[in-house]
């Protein structure tokens, strides 16, 4: 099978068009399904595994690593998998804190070169492919925050870098940040985007991607499942442990 690949960015690495969301691999997927889904993504033509080290540390009994620890299993269950495969995984979220009401992201140098080694270590690679920043902190300054990044590139722990939930503005100041001190520059913006919530992307933030040549991968490309059909009404919300997530698109105007 050819499948036209898309680069990301400027970080030299090109990926099939469509990704594939490991947010519930070591949740409402066991060890078995998740296997199931990884082989026959691959097996398709799929090359993008996007993970993060917070999944699913909302489960009750779970702690975070979830995710990644079911993808390194299968992994070695078949090391040569990991030539066919781009794996980005995301830092931030698991040691962070509610402040005011708000979720503050842990992007301390400390806290991202720590949160590194553990996903590396579930995941039983030497190198991550996409290194995001989970979410955006103001309160750490963005020479730290990027600085880490870069060391962690410069010390083959990662190979790029990516930016999730920034906003136009401080997206334009992170990579004016990276320019101005040398540090490798992000190549990858994440956002929430899909065809019923276009207004998350287009606009300033899409104008700030383009213009610092970042490429777009979207979260919530299906709304959530409501894109899949999944959802139709309302009791179909309880099918799964997700489904109240998609409550907000049982209205006219998404259908």
């Amino acid at each position: 099978m050819t499948v036209e690949m898309r680069p990301l960015g400027n970080s030299g690495l090109s990926v099939a068009p469509l990704a594939l969301g490991g947010n519930v691999f070591g949740w409402t997927a066991d060890e078995a399904t998740s296997f199931r889904i990884l082989d026959a993504f691959v097996e398709g033509g799929g090359t993008m595994i996007d993970t993060a080290d917070v999944y699913s540390a909302w489960v009750p009994g779970n702690t975070g690593g979830e995710s990644e620890t079911a993808i390194g299993k299968w992994l070695k269950r078949d090391p040569s998998k990991r030539d066919k495969v781009v794996i980005a995984t995301k830092v931030g979220f698991l040691g962070g804190q509610m402040v005011d009401g708000e979720y503050v992201a842990a992007l301390e140098p400390e806290a991202i070169y720590s949160g590194c080694e553990a996903s590396l270590r579930r995941l039983g690679i030497e190198t991550i492919d996409l290194y995001y920043h989970h979410k955006d902190n103001p309160n750490v300054p963005l020479p730290d925050s990027l600085g880490a990044m870069d060391q962690l590139v410069k010390a083959g722990k990662i190979r790029a870098i990516g930016l999730s939930q920034y906003s136009a503005e401080r997206l334009d100041e992170a990579v004016e940040t990276a320019e101005a001190n040398g540090l490798t520059k992000p190549s990858v913006l994440q956002t929430w985007y899909n065809m019923v919530e276009r207004e998350k992307l287009e606009g300033e933030l899409l104008q700030a991607a383009l213009k610092h040549g970042l490429s777009v991968v979207p979260y919530y490309g299906l709304a959530n499942g409501f894109l899949a059909g999944k959802y139709r009404e309302k009791d179909d919300l309880t099918k799964s442990p997700r489904g109240q997530r998609s409550a907000q698109y049982l209205e006219p105007h998404a259908f």
